[in-house]
């Protein structure tokens, strides 16, 4: 009957995205990612990749269609494999490891699903987490499977906002 304390569920609606595009993570910021304090991120000694700036809580979604290929069970990181083989890590926070999974959450999705762009992942809080991080998120292309990536290396973006694509 009221509704007034009942929790206010996020919702995700379904994106419609080519198995060639990357997409940004949630709404946020692309900042150089070699400003990034780590020097594994900073110098791309990973792959080619992009950084992200969230606040707040934000939930992490998928940035392409494919198959979640890893999970950490701390929720500090994911890999995504495309359709077309390339393959992706989303590194949220450096040294977040560290955090044993405090400020963040793992949603409905487990290792081995297959996956949309625009997918819940995980959520993670942000600012309980940059009091003792660096909390820029990275998008690392880990295996580019002999295709060109193309990145967008800055500006706003929105959940599902193209950073990528695969030629």
């Amino acid at each position: 009957m009221f509704n007034f304390f009942k929790k206010k569920e996020e919702v995700f609606p379904e994106l419609q995205v080519s198995d060639n595009t990357i997409t940004a993570l949630a709404d946020g910021e692309l900042m150089p990612v070699e400003n990034v304090s780590d020097p594994m991120f900073a110098e791309k000694m990973m792959g080619d990749s992009i950084a992200f700036r969230f606040e707040g809580k934000k939930t992490l979604c998928s940035p392409a269609n494919g198959v979640l290929g890893v999970l950490f069970p701390t929720g500090h990181a994911f890999g995504i494999v495309m359709e077309n083989g390339v393959e992706l890590l989303v590194h949220i926070g450096v040294d977040t490891v560290k955090a044993k999974g405090e400020g963040f959450e793992l949603l409905a999705k487990k290792q081995g699903d297959t996956v949309k762009a625009g997918d819940p992942i995980v959520k993670v809080d942000f600012d309980k987490l940059r009091k003792k991080y660096d909390m820029s998120t990275m998008l690392i292309v880990t295996n580019p499977n002999d295709f060109a990536v193309e990145l967008v290396r800055d500006g706003k973006v929105s959940r599902g906002t193209d950073v990528g694509t695969v030629k």
